[in-house]
């Protein structure tokens, strides 16, 4: 061939594949459908294949075109690899990984036709490169952007669990609380819509005509893990509830009018309710207007009233909560502890208030509160080794109240005058009869023991038994109240029986709470050499007032009590 001629040919393919280039994007669209399935070459390989139908020509000048012809398809190879296969989604890049499998890159159909395919399922450990051959096609080079990892959308789904996700997350958080008093406070982020959909005063906070505009918004009154809490609950509807947080909790949930929360509060302090704590809980329950918490509060005070009062909650009280309490008819303690109760009160508050427990400075935090202690209701023995040593009196009150314990003529004191009414006991009677026969029942120093359970919280305050059959005797016994093997009272005393039926009371020397649904056993050792009465017709279920009692026997009797008959009649108690 003419050196001529020959230099326009090769311009020519030149220029076809400079062509090729020019419209590549819409080449490799239509190429790619037949290529995929058909395992052909773009149409731009195509094109520079087709010079091998040039006139063939000296041997020299074949082999020239063949090494152009090579260095061709190098190039196209490069360009748009044959063996690269496209998953062509809709508004999706072309992928030129030639080392993918076919199943994940092909989504052509047996028609050739492309269809609309998902994303590949397999991740690749790095979603930033999921190339890990690292090259494509004859040249080499970085593979393209790869598949990405399943979003956090994906992984949880249902709309609870993408929302829980959000709690105390950064992720797309439009607002921030700063929370806690200054130096314990903590930087809290949030949604706006999550908390406004879950409260109206975040609604109005967020939404509202007054709307808050300032991204840090201060809370220094709740404290941060109450403030958690509350916002995991608008979050999620999970409740985490801890005794040391519960009071704050409640507080927040009142705040911020999220009912469901604070009924949660309401019904785990309830449930946590025990003399040691009642009366903070009491003072609580009347700044947060909770008369149903407020009345089981006064159920254990009333009933435990000296553990109540000498337990460290009792000082943490405020003052008018102590003047409600002094108030009480219906206290079951004495007036020496209820008075030693409200002197270590007296110091607490003077602690608070940055005083030294002075008696001034006591007599000024106590106020009027003093004078609702019934000092006239102690013995003359208790008011003379306590009360009138302690010097917090005047020694005209001291005087006046010497006075009214001994003269006649006793003068006016600013202190009441009568005793508390306190609590009245009830009895639940498991027998429907007693009855005594000769060498029948005899008290031998073994146990007689019975399981009860009850269907509301109560308080046992003792044991109603039987005497002797045979006239007046005294006996010698040990009660004792366990709850799973483990005691929680016991008492050893002495009584005379006088030969009736009536049953005698031996008490415990506090009422013990008993909770509902739970089997308890009460047992007695009385020891004495004369026959006793027993009871009969014995009754599995009792009801008293708004209790029912349910009753079992006993592993742990020994002297033949049970359900149908023997000891132990009566249970007494407070509800």
């Amino acid at each position: 061939m003419p050196t001529a001629d020959y230099s326009l040919l090769h311009h020519a393919r030149t220029m076809k594949c400079l062509t090729c280039l020019l419209f590549l994007p819409e080449t490799l669209k239509k190429s790619l459908k037949f290529g995929a399935v058909h395992r052909r070459l773009p149409l731009c390989a195509e094109v520079l294949s087709r010079s091998k139908k040039i006139p063939k020509a000296k041997k020299q000048q074949r082999e020239e075109e063949e090494e152009e012809e090579e260095e061709a398809r190098k190039m196209a190879a490069e360009l748009c690899p044959a063996s690269a296969t496209v998953g062509l989604q809709r508004g999706t890049t072309v992928d030129t990984d030639a080392e993918k499998p076919k199943e994940e890159r092909v989504c052509g159909d047996d028609k050739g036709e492309v269809s609309e395919c998902t994303t590949p399922t397999k991740q690749s450990p790095n979603p930033g490169n999921n190339n890990s051959s690292g090259g494509g096609g004859g040249g080499g080079g970085g593979g393209g952007g790869g598949v990405e990892q399943a979003s956090w959308q994906c992984s949880h789904p249902t709309l609870r669990e993408r929302n829980a996700l959000m709690f105390n997350n950064e992720l797309m958080a439009d607002v921030h609380f700063i929370v806690g008093p200054p130096g314990e406070a903590q930087r809290v982020p949030a949604h706006k819509y999550v908390l406004a959909v879950g409260s109206s005063v975040f609604g109005a906070m967020f939404y509202g005509d007054l709307a808050e505009e300032e991204s840090g918004i201060q809370i220094p009154d709740v404290e941060p893990a109450a403030f958690l809490i509350l916002l995991k609950y608008l979050y999620s509807d999970e409740i985490d509830l801890e005794a040391d947080t519960v009071l704050a909790t409640l507080y927040a949930a009142k705040k911020y009018i999220v009912p469901a929360l604070a009924k949660a509060c309401v019904t785990f302090l309830e449930t946590s309710l025990e003399a040691k704590n009642a009366c903070v809980l009491l003072s609580q329950s009347r700044l947060f207007e909770e008369p149903e918490l407020t009345q089981r509060c006064w159920e254990v005070i009333d009933a435990q009233a000296e553990l109540s009062l000498c337990s460290e909650g009792f000082c943490e009280i405020d003052l008018p909560t102590l003047e409600i309490i002094l108030r009480r008819e219906t206290l079951n303690a004495k007036e020496v502890v209820i008075f030693d109760a409200v002197m270590n009160w007296a110091s607490a508050e003077c602690k608070r208030q940055g005083l030294g427990p002075t008696i001034r400075n006591r007599r000024e935090v106590l106020g009027k509160a003093l004078f609702l202690v019934r000092l006239p209701a102690m013995t003359l023995e208790e008011f003379a080794n306590g009360a009138a040593q302690s010097d917090i009196l005047t020694l005209e009150e001291t005087h006046d109240v010497f006075l009214w314990f001994t003269a006649a003529n006793k003068p006016q004191l600013d202190f009441p005058l009568t005793p508390r009414k306190g609590l009245a006991p009830q009895r639940c009677h498991r027998f429907q009869s007693s009855a005594y026969r000769s060498n029948q029942w005899r008290y031998r120093g073994r146990c007689d023991s019975i399981q009860f359970a009850v269907d509301k919280r109560i308080f046992i305050a003792g044991l109603g038994l039987y005497g002797s059959s045979g006239g007046k005797a005294e006996y010698s016994v040990k009660i004792e109240l366990k709850r799973q093997g483990a005691t929680l009272a016991q008492n050893v005393t002495k009584f005379v029986s006088d030969g009736s039926s009536s049953t005698f009371a031996v008490w415990f020397e506090n009422p013990v709470q008993v909770e509902q649904d739970t089997f308890y056993t009460v047992s007695a050792v009385l020891d004495g050499n004369e026959l006793s009465y027993f009871g009969q017709e014995g009754m599995t279920e009792v009801q008293c007032g708004k209790v029912t009692f349910q009753f079992q026997c006993s592993s742990d009797s020994t002297n033949g009590t049970g359900v149908q008959g023997g000891q132990i009649p009566e249970l007494i108690f407070y509800s």
